[in-house]
């Protein structure tokens, strides 16, 4: 729709909308302008968060659990010497 327009083009719709609103209304209109498409970004933004799917709670397993395993300290035996569990 809009592939074939030129530079010029672009020029002359300016100048169109300088004398359709005028030079002093152009500050405002911009601003109003910038203020609307930041709104609307922000609406946008806040629609794709409340839609997104929740995170799924991660469920350990036993390989992955969160307690560290019990590390294993020498026991010393009623004589008195240091043993290693299981020995």
């Amino acid at each position: 729709m809009f592939g074939n327009l030129q530079g010029w083009h672009l020029i002359v719709v300016l100048v169109v909308i300088l004398l359709l609103f005028g030079a002093p209304k152009l500050p405002g209109l911009a601003k109003s302008l910038g203020q609307s498409m930041r709104i609307f970004r922000g609406e946008v933004k806040q629609m794709k968060e409340e839609n997104a799917p929740a995170a799924e709670p991660v469920v350990p397993t036993p390989a992955q659990s969160t307690q560290a395993p019990a590390t294993a300290e020498p026991t010393t035996d009623p004589a008195g010497d240091a043993t290693k569990p299981g020995s």
